[in-house]
């Protein structure tokens, strides 16, 4: 969504910004020249405020599935719990589908990260407020969600899918947990592992040889960790690492509370997001 003016600005150097309702999808070059763009209103349902989230797309089928979360969570009007079908050629936004609410009725809220299947034409959606849902008929126009599985608490953070594992951070757990889903309409739970109760993982991402993860916790924990956590992509376990640990702590994660950085900042930073690169 468009951000407002600038904070601290006279009220007579910048209009009032208008209300925020909907957004959309824009398609930019590797230089940031826009490229195509398309809304993502829909005449067809009462919803104003979608707000495209993250984007799955399916070049195969001329498709893009998208999800709707706003990142500004005060925003009680923007429900969040449609996904989206798009033709990827041109962003024409082809349907909208709400997702069904689960055995607890908010599960389908904050649709988060779309993740493609092995068989190509079906994906698991999950949402912030702890629901994976499967999606079906990615290759059509007819999108069909059903709920199939809900973790504990209601903000679960990012998750990867890897294999026949999915694998997601389910911060009020303080919890790694991985569901093995080669039979997608059942997912069922193959490991779990604790980081602590002062921990609440949000963000993972899978090292490129796939056998292990780097954890940011990230949420309102009190730790703020980074961890290291071995994976088998044969058995989907889980295991912490040790051995990755601030010198002379008792647990593991490498604590950024109360420390000093090499910029000369000194005191806490909440580790959000983590990528690989490789030395040069």
């Amino acid at each position: 969504p468009p951000a407002g003016h600038a904070h601290g600005a006279a009220p007579s150097a910048h209009p009032a910004s208008p209300a925020r309702t909907t957004g959309g999808l824009v398609e930019m070059s590797e230089r940031g020249d826009v490229v195509r763009s398309g809304s993502a209103a829909d005449t067809t349902i009462a919803d104003r405020y979608i707000y495209p989230y993250s984007v799955l797309p399916l070049p195969r089928f001329d498709r893009a599935l998208s999800t709707t979360t706003d990142m500004d969570e005060a925003n009680a009007k923007a429900m969040s719990q449609w996904v989206q079908l798009w033709r990827l050629s041109d962003l024409k936004l082809l349907r909208s589908v709400a997702l069904p609410a689960g055995p607890r009725g908010d599960e389908h809220m904050w649709s988060g990260e779309p993740r493609l299947l092995a068989d190509g034409r079906s994906a698991l959606v999950h949402t912030f407020k702890c629901g994976l849902y499967l999606v079906r008929g990615l290759d059509t126009d007819s999108l069909v969600a059903r709920f199939v599985y809900g973790f504990q608490g209601v903000n679960c953070g990012v998750p990867v899918l890897t294999g026949q594992y999915w694998v997601q951070t389910v911060p009020q757990a303080h919890s790694l947990v991985a569901l093995d889903v080669s039979d997608p309409e059942h997912p069922r739970e193959v490991s779990h592992v604790s980081l602590g109760a002062d921990e609440e993982p949000h963000w993972l991402a899978l090292e490129p040889s796939g056998q292990r993860f780097v954890v940011n916790s990230a949420g309102s924990g009190r730790g703020n960790r980074i961890f290291i956590v071995d994976f088998d992509p044969a058995t989907g376990a889980l295991r912490i690492d040790d051995r990755f640990r601030d010198k002379g702590a008792t647990v593991a994660g490498v604590r950024f509370t109360s420390r000093a950085f090499p910029h000369g900042f000194t005191g806490t930073a909440i580790p959000h997001g983590s990528v690989f690169s490789r030395a040069p």
